[in-house]
């Protein structure tokens, strides 16, 4: 735990509350428009907005990562936002890019509910003490 009662990284949701479909109140998204927006995550730069929803409690920014993972696009929970600076158009992420590429793929085509179930409890994993991927 850091200060604060944060969760497992700097700027984390409150260890027990992380809600990956909704974005944080003091993120700074509101309504705005994202897409172009560059995404960056805890260790560099993943690549460019391609699309963001406001969907109550189903929120989630879809990422291009261009070269960085073959061009393959990822779909982050809107819980993973930290903070937006809209002055740069860039929206910084609370994750790194290994736990990002470690992701469950996206797969656009994908509407199956399974998979946001999947990507919600990743994520919610990554703030727990042991890292996702590992035995417990």
């Amino acid at each position: 735990m850091l200060h604060g009662g944060q969760g497992a990284f700097a700027g984390g949701a409150p260890a027990g509350s992380f809600d990956p479909w909704r974005y944080r109140d003091d993120a700074g998204v509101a309504d705005t428009d994202l897409v172009g927006y560059k995404v960056e995550a805890t260790d560099g730069s993943i690549g460019k907005i391609d699309e963001a929803s406001h969907e109550v409690n189903a929120s989630y920014l879809v990422v291009d990562t261009g070269p960085w993972i073959f061009g393959k696009k990822v779909m982050l929970p809107a819980g993973t936002v930290n903070r937006v600076d809209h002055d740069d158009k860039k929206v910084f992420v609370d994750r790194s890019k290994d736990q990002i590429k470690a992701a469950p793929e996206y797969d656009e085509t994908d509407t199956d509910p399974a998979y946001r179930d999947k990507l919600g409890g990743y994520y919610g994993d990554t703030y727990t003490a042991t890292p996702p991927g590992t035995a417990r």
